[in-house]
């Protein structure tokens, strides 16, 4: 048997999408751009997935941007802001648990000038509101938060945040990085106060190599990449409508029923942590059950090391996570354990389980009595 327990890294895509990148790469495959039939049989797929989109986020389909994916939405949002609005002010206020595609981004920006506030999380994983409040000044132009932490599955209030930087400064402009997030939950940008929304479509069954940038209509945004004006100029280049089709579809069916499905990951959830909580040395370090996001479960396995384990499952054919698949080491890995209080001594023991609309109960029962035989066995060659 195989479990894939990685989900939050990359998912399986849904038929549909599948079916629908292979048709536009072999029947309707032609440049969306070109004035014949063909090119507007490829524009289609792309309206046709700006609208689905839109839809899912009660957004006007002007205000959807298709990139490369999540790193890239959170790049055009964090730049493109700042320097559409740099005579405003030079001030960006952001947490010390970002994904590296926004901590490295602030990081660039510093180098340009910028000053940027890091605040600190609690033990629940979350930004302390009060310190967002003083932290807001008159030259802030921009506060970017993650909406679902993509280690442990903390969920920001962002409603909140949103309420407490317009109460400070209604310019400054709020970034959700939701990449975690969409397809997850029922996000509303407009009701929420949210300015700009970054989504990758891997994270919910869509293709890899393709994202969105949401953008409200009023934000001073400047594009990163130029040429043919493509996208109302904020983003040239030929469109991948392959990718942009397929993510279409993975929305689509996403929203579909969309509540039994956050069921459905949710009563995965809570029977993977009930499983591992039994299991003798192991600490579950996630927001519990419905606390906290419906996908992501944080485990700590006293003893063993997180590298070693994750290999060890892996020959047994379970796949799981020790960090970001972005990368191992970034700075926001262990202020994130250390945030919502996991113990020094089990930093480096840690795995992460994150649940897909394709996983079983019958796989986390697999992966549960593995781990009954391989732990004891790896504890007793554990060095400190």
């Amino acid at each position: 048997m195989q479990a894939y327990f990685d989900n939050s890294a990359t998912t399986r895509v849904f038929d549909s999408v599948r079916d629908i990148v292979v048709k536009t790469m072999t029947e309707d495959y032609a440049n969306p751009s070109a004035r014949h039939k063909k090119g507007m049989e490829a524009e289609n797929y792309i309206r046709s997935a700006r609208a689905v989109i839109a839809r899912s986020l009660r957004v006007q389909e002007k205000e959807i941007l298709f990139t490369s994916g999540g790193s890239e939405s959170n790049n055009m949002a964090l730049i493109g802001t700042a320097l559409a609005n740099r005579r405003a002010g030079c001030h960006i206020i952001s947490s010390n648990i970002e994904h590296p595609s926004v901590y490295n981004t602030l990081g660039f920006l510093e180098e340009q000038g910028f000053e940027i506030t890091y605040l600190p999380v609690n033990h629940a994983g979350r930004i302390d509101q009060a310190q967002l409040a003083q932290a807001v000044r008159p030259d802030t132009i921009l506060v970017s938060v993650m909406y679902v932490n993509n280690e442990v599955g903390t969920v920001e209030p962002v409603e909140e945040i949103s309420r407490i930087i317009r109460d400070k400064n209604p310019n400054t402009l709020f970034h959700v990085d939701a990449i975690q997030a969409y397809g997850k939950y029922e996000i509303r940008p407009k009701r929420q106060g949210i300015d700009l929304l970054s989504v990758s479509a891997h994270k919910l069954h869509g293709p890899k190599g393709v994202g969105f940038l949401y953008i409200d209509s009023r934000v001073k945004i400047r594009p990163l990449i130029y040429g043919g004006g493509q996208q109302q100029g904020l983003r040239s280049g030929t469109e991948n409508v392959p990718g942009v089709a397929g993510m279409g579809a993975a929305v689509e069916e996403m929203f579909t029923d969309h509540q039994k499905k956050i069921d459905a990951l949710y009563e995965l959830k809570e029977y993977a942590e009930d499983r591992l909580s039994r299991l003798p040395g192991v600490t579950l370090n996630n927001p519990a059950g419905r606390e906290g996001a419906p996908q992501i479960i944080r485990a700590s396995f006293e003893g063993v090391k997180s590298e070693v384990l994750l290999h060890a499952l892996e020959e047994r054919g379970i796949y799981v996570s020790s960090g970001s698949a972005c990368s191992s080491n970034h700075p926001g890995l262990s202020g994130t354990l250390k945030g919502v209080g996991v113990r020094p001594e089990l930093l480096d023991c840690t795995l992460r389980f994150s649940f897909g609309l394709f996983n079983t109960k019958e796989e986390i029962d697999y992966a549960v009595q593995e781990l009954e035989t391989i732990l004891p066995v790896l504890r007793r060659f554990y060095r400190k």
